[in-house]
């Protein structure tokens, strides 16, 4: 009897039970971080959650909560969610790859240079590093580029590091956001089981009136800023002439690309396809640079690692491919098995009705999606592991009261991918802090952006615009 007490029935483990994977999980995390540094996390975070499924496993086969049928059901559930999001990430290193040599990304930044103004400064800023952050689909790649340009353009210009960092962050997390080659994108969407396309479209409903609010922000602060002269952009502009054919022919790619997503083709199909695109661009806009790299079927695996002659380009340049994307594809498959384990047994279940017992209205379900997110990023340290964990409990709960998977799907990202970079201890905060040399609690005020998109979510789910009312209890 005591055992039940502790355990549970087979069909429903305690509460108890089911909070101790979970907890092990966050802590021996929180351990991580403090030991070994928040970089840390994407490397052994797999292994943590390898562990936290074995211990999930073993306390369901001691308390006898477990069967094979849930099992199967579990990984069925998890791996529906997840998987299709592997050969997407692939796609995207590959994206990322040839559009760089093709010179779509370095047109890009030639053009974002050439429209620097010192009153508008924080707005372009901001905008490039969004154009930028789509193309590319990495915040990381943006800032650790052209961001840290334009701190340097930006301290000349008589702007402080705190405004400098959030239009950049602002913007470079922007683009990451609504960008189909974001792997955090591909995983929010896949883990709320949503089309990649269908769950950017409807981010835009929260995330554009952010980001105009943002700019209207920085617009002011650089109409009441008195710059200096404007830095010298000529040598950052030199190398990219010098290593690149810039010419807006290499455009038509992403164009030819956009209209691909306009006609609603395959998330997939259209990925591939501009690799492809991209892969024939370098030799039809850069040959020299295509027989400079030789084999572009090795680049596609490995990355590309070009020298411009400028430092900041040469990181730029120098992509990982789909070596460099193998970590987030073992981090997810991790994730994958965890939320099996944790379906298969019933816990995730016993957590999530216990969490979402008093909730029953549309506003409060999307707030508590939102406060769970933040509690997430902030114990797990790292936005893949929150996106995955935020979705598989709340799932369930937004199926029940007839809400849309495309608004989990929305809301996971409003609350976790864009406010990781504001915590001092996550991985995506240590990371941009390092970066810019400004400190995350210092940048944090300025991100306008960040700040908003969260606030923005729960407004639009209160007022109820495009989301259905699927029963009439819903308000």
């Amino acid at each position: 009897m005591a055992l039940n007490r502790l355990f549970g029935t087979r069909s429903c483990p305690s509460l108890f039970i089911s909070w101790i994977p979970l907890i092990f999980l966050l802590f021996t995390l929180i351990g991580v971080i403090v030991v070994s540094g928040a970089d840390s996390v994407s490397g052994i975070g797999p292994w943590i959650l390898l562990g936290a499924s074995a211990l999930s496993a073993g306390l369901a086969l001691a308390g006898k909560v477990m069967s094979r049928r849930g099992i199967i059901m579990g990984l069925f559930r998890s791996g529906s969610q997840i998987l299709p999001a592997v050969p997407i990430l692939v796609c995207i290193a590959m994206v990322a790859t040839t559009w760089m040599l093709s010179g779509v990304v370095p047109t890009l930044i030639s053009f974002g240079l050439e429209l620097l103004s010192p009153r508008l400064f924080l707005v372009v800023a901001c905008v490039v590093c969004s154009v930028i952050s789509v193309m590319t689909g990495s915040s990381w790649t943006t800032v650790a580029t052209i961001g840290v340009a334009f701190m340097g353009i930006g301290e000349v210009m008589g702007y402080s590091d705190a405004w400098i960092a959030g239009a950049i962050i602002s913007g470079a997390y922007f683009g990451d956001k609504v960008s189909p080659l974001s792997d955090t994108t591909v995983v929010a969407s896949s883990t709320a089981g949503v089309e990649l396309f269908e769950h950017i479209r409807y981010l835009t409903y929260t995330t554009v009136p952010a980001m105009l609010i943002s700019l209207g922000v920085f617009f002011c602060v650089g109409m009441f800023t008195h710059p200096g002269m404007a830095a010298d952009s000529a040598p950052m502009l030199h190398a990219l002439t010098a290593k690149f054919n810039i010419t807006p022919w290499t455009l038509v790619i992403p164009v030819i690309t956009l209209v691909m997503i306009a006609l609603r083709i395959p998330t997939l199909i259209v990925l591939f396809s501009a690799a492809m695109l991209g892969a024939a661009g370098i030799f039809i806009f850069q040959p020299e640079l295509g027989m400079e790299i030789g084999s572009v079927i090795t680049s596609l695996w490995t990355g590309s690692a070009l020298t411009t002659g400028n430092q900041e380009l040469d990181s730029l340049v120098s992509t990982g491919g789909i070596l460099g994307m193998l970590p987030t594809i073992y981090l997810v498959l991790s994730a994958m098995v965890f939320g099996a384990v944790m379906i298969g047994t019933g816990m995730l279940a016993r957590i999530t009705e216990s969490l979402t017992a008093s909730l029953r209205r549309r506003t409060g379900i999307v707030s508590a999606t939102v406060c769970s997110g933040l509690a997430m990023n902030c114990c797990t340290a790292d936005q893949y592991l929150s996106l995955i964990i935020t979705g598989n409990m709340y799932r369930s709960v937004y199926r029940k009261f007839g809400l849309e998977s495309r608004l989990l799907s929305r809301s996971m990202e409003d609350s976790i991918s864009v406010t990781s970079v504001l915590i001092p201890w996550n991985s995506c905060g240590v990371t941009q802090a390092t970066v810019l040399g400004v400190g995350t609690l210092v940048y944090l005020p300025c991100c306008i952006f960040n700040l908003l998109t969260p606030i923005m979510s729960i407004i639009v789910a209160r007022l109820g615009y495009k989301i259905p009312r699927m029963q009439s209890q819903l308000t």
